[in-house]
């Protein structure tokens, strides 16, 4: 659980007055994000870092077979865990789950399972009995803000880069050969479209009848907001759409109210990003899959001329 931290008065103020001139205290733009510095695993499917700013995940995906839900036999299972200690952020109290690992994997899982993103269908070994159950597993290992955001695009991110191993039924579907990687290649997951949270921070200091605006007396609202921001501002809203311009999500847990102009502003505003975040998906798989293709070829060509 995060014990509660304020930042000093001369702090609030300063930050204040700078978002009133049209600043950040990271020079970033206010609808900018920080540029996600990726690392995928060469040994291991599934397994990915990110660094978002300062705010670095380490995520894991992994598959074992299970039996499914009665009212769902063709369907497989996903779920999501997330963890947050306190090496993250030495004000997170790491004694039991918290409300915040509970919202974050409420908020992603969401956007991944109920916007059938991961097509579960997919994951049916034999209907009623088998199925593949699929767990991201999201550890937070530095904390600047943003969890949501920045685990929503590792989530995505592992499951792009994970792979499970081939089966064969046999003895007429009564059992199963789960088929070793070094055996057989391994099949990657059915993925229908890429879900992208984004968060926007909004500031009302004083609790007055409008909130922030700037210069040009436009509201203010943040997109990505680290660890300051996160601690001064009075509400926030998570977006969550595909590139296909579809709206899967509004997520808004309380705070100060949104106007519905503000909202139908940073919705437009964050289809432009929603598309640069899955290209960057789909150009770093592609060439992460490249280099192992042609690591493959190469032991292939060493094996042979040994021979």
């Amino acid at each position: 659980m995060s014990r509660n931290t304020e930042i000093s008065t001369n702090e609030r103020t300063y930050f204040i007055e700078a978002l009133k001139c049209g600043l950040r205290l990271d020079s970033r733009r206010f609808d900018e994000i920080r540029e996600p510095q990726i690392s995928l695993s060469k040994t291991e499917f599934g397994y990915v870092e990110l660094d978002w700013g300062l705010t670095k995940l380490a995520v894991r995906v992994s598959a074992q077979i299970g039996k499914p839900y009665e009212d769902r036999p063709f369907e497989g299972l996903f779920q999501i865990n997330c963890e947050i200690s306190s090496m993250a952020w030495a004000h997170f109290d790491n004694s039991k789950n918290s409300n915040e690992e509970i919202l974050i994997a409420r908020i992603i899982e969401k956007a991944i399972r109920r916007s059938n993103s991961l097509d579960l269908e997919a994951l049916c070994i034999i209907a009623g009995e088998k199925v593949w159950n699929i767990t991201v597993d999201l550890n937070f290992l530095n904390f600047d803000g943003n969890f949501v955001d920045v685990g929503c695009f590792g989530a995505m991110l592992a499951l792009h880069h994970f792979k499970k191993p081939d089966i064969s039924i046999v003895n007429g579907g009564e059992d199963i050969i789960v088929h070793d990687i070094d055996e057989r290649q391994p099949v990657p997951l059915s993925i229908l479209h890429v879900p992208i949270c984004l968060t926007y921070s909004f500031y009302n200091p004083g609790n007055k009848e409008s909130n922030l605006k700037g210069e040009d007396d436009d509201e203010i609202y943040l997109l990505d907001a680290n660890l300051i921001e996160e601690q001064v501002r009075e509400g926030s809203i998570v977006v969550t759409l595909n590139k296909n311009r579809e709206l899967i999500q509004l997520s808004k847990n309380g705070g100060i109210p949104i106007s519905a102009n503000v909202l139908l502003d940073l919705s437009f505003k964050s289809m432009k990003i929603v598309d640069e975040l899955t290209e960057l998906i789909k150009k770093v798989i592609s060439k992460h899959e490249k280099e192992r293709y042609e690591e493959l070829n190469l032991k292939m060509l060493e094996v042979g001329a040994d021979r």
